[in-house]
């Protein structure tokens, strides 16, 4: 097959659609529905000519036996949405900051924390964090442990450049304090970088999981909507058992475990709800 055959010669046929969407699921708990038939196929039509294959059947193939699971990260990161900035609904991080730290602080009897970032895309949410207890909180101590599904984006938060996209809810303080123009793009101060942990972790994968424990705060915003009922009972329950009793998770403003679990306390702060484990 020629590099250049349109994606119009090759087609995604119903049966292997669904065996391509059933070990998206098992593997990462991310559930594609039929009528997203249409999403898959666009998102793979590039990765088949790259690697000249004729099909989709050809795809399939190698993600069933051929891969060493550097195929399935990069499917991963094919079918996953890495939409994130800076400063994305900063009302929470004012809660994290001036409500639930302290709080724990006092239950603690120390200023040190331990929070995770899950699915933290391109890191814009790990960062954020970071730059806020940096201006605002200098002397507490802060863990920071940040993790994806996605290589790819692991390796783009690493190197810490971003688009004027990225950055453009970031105060002007903090942009002309903690980045500098590299190119077209800005790139974050290197000692921010050094202060977040990386992880490449699947949210589904249980044994992975089970090393992610005690921390005090951990936030996994606008994730659980790519999951079913069953796998977002699943994860939930995983991050329920990472963090410590007091802890707190912290969801998307737009995502609710009303369905989902009777484990955590909702607590209200600030007409925000965010979860407490007792």
């Amino acid at each position: 097959m020629s590099l250049n055959m349109t994606s119009s010669n090759i087609k995604l046929r119903d049966e292997t659609f669904k065996q391509l969407r059933d070990i998206i699921y098992e593997k990462s708990g991310i559930f594609i529905p039929d009528n997203k038939k249409y999403f898959l196929e666009n998102k793979l039509i590039r990765r088949i000519q790259e690697k000249n294959f004729n099909s989709f059947e050809d795809y399939l193939y190698l993600i069933r036996y051929n891969s060493n699971g550097n195929e399935l990260s990069s499917l991963f990161d094919l079918v996953t949405t890495n939409e994130t900035f800076f400063f994305r609904e900063p009302l929470q991080f004012d809660i994290l900051f001036d409500f639930i730290m302290p709080e724990i602080s006092r239950g603690k009897g120390n200023n040190n924390f331990k929070i995770w970032s899950a699915a933290c895309s391109t890191g814009e949410e790990p960062y954020t964090i970071v730059l806020i207890k940096t201006e605002k909180k200098p002397d507490m101590k802060l863990d920071v442990y940040a993790s994806d599904i996605s290589e790819g984006v692991i390796n783009a938060a690493k190197a810490g450049i971003y688009s004027s996209y990225s950055v453009r809810n970031i105060p002007e303080t903090y942009l002309r304090k903690y980045f500098k123009q590299n190119g077209q793009g800005f790139e974050l101060d290197q000692n921010i970088k050094n202060s977040v942990r990386f992880l490449n972790i699947n949210l589904n994968d249980e044994k992975k999981m089970r090393s992610m424990y005690d921390f005090d705060v951990i936030f996994c915003r606008n994730v659980l909507i790519y999951f079913d009922d069953k796998a977002k009972q699943k994860v939930v329950s995983l991050l329920y058992n990472s963090l410590r009793p007091g802890g707190y998770l912290i969801t998307g403003s737009t995502e609710s475990l009303h369905n989902v679990t009777r484990a955590f306390k909702p607590v209200v702060i600030n007409k925000a709800i965010v979860y407490r484990r007792t």
